[in-house]
């Protein structure tokens, strides 16, 4: 099995995660976004290469990639936005890095005319729940048995010209 090249992760670069230290991911980077993914979920959640690759082919979907082991992938639509999925490395994550892709993320958006971004997340997934909250996430349904474990996954909203 070839080696995986992935952000460097045993010096990660934290000590300003506020400012947008992202890259616009590329199809050069699906490898390192797919072993990112598989990091941080498990089993059939986890995304492959081909899919990312795929994503990235589309013409409204862009990746954020943060040097220090995580991204973000959205999709946008009108004056909408939606979060594809978002994956911190285990061994970085509660280091802000997730809050900086966010924030970033609809920064950006919004700089491009998106007024609303939608997420889904699992029930299950309360570290991810929580970032969520802190970043002004509020819940706007739910969606049953969405995910390969059967946990629900709740719709969340961000309205950016109340958030930023």
């Amino acid at each position: 099995m070839p080696r995986i090249a992935t952000p460097n992760i045993a010096t990660p670069n934290i000590a300003t995660p506020n400012i947008a230290t992202s890259n616009i991911a590329t199809p050069a980077d699906c490898e390192v976004m797919a072993a990112i993914h598989a990091a941080a979920f498990s089993g059939a959640e986890a995304w492959s290469r081909t899919v990312f690759s795929l994503q990235l082919a589309l013409p409204n979907v862009v990746g954020l990639l943060h040097p220090s082991g995580g991204f973000i992938l959205l999709r946008t639509a009108a004056d909408e936005a939606e979060v594809l999925t978002l994956a911190v490395m285990p061994a970085v994550q509660d280091n802000g890095i997730g809050g900086a892709l966010l924030r970033e993320a609809t920064t950006r958006l919004a700089a491009l005319g998106v007024r609303t971004m939608f997420l889904e997340v699992s029930v299950a997934n309360s570290a991810a729940r929580h970032l969520y909250a802190r970043n002004g996430f509020v819940e706007t349904g739910r969606r049953p048995h969405y995910y390969s474990d059967n946990s629900d996954a709740l719709v969340l909203r961000l309205d950016l010209a109340t958030h930023l």
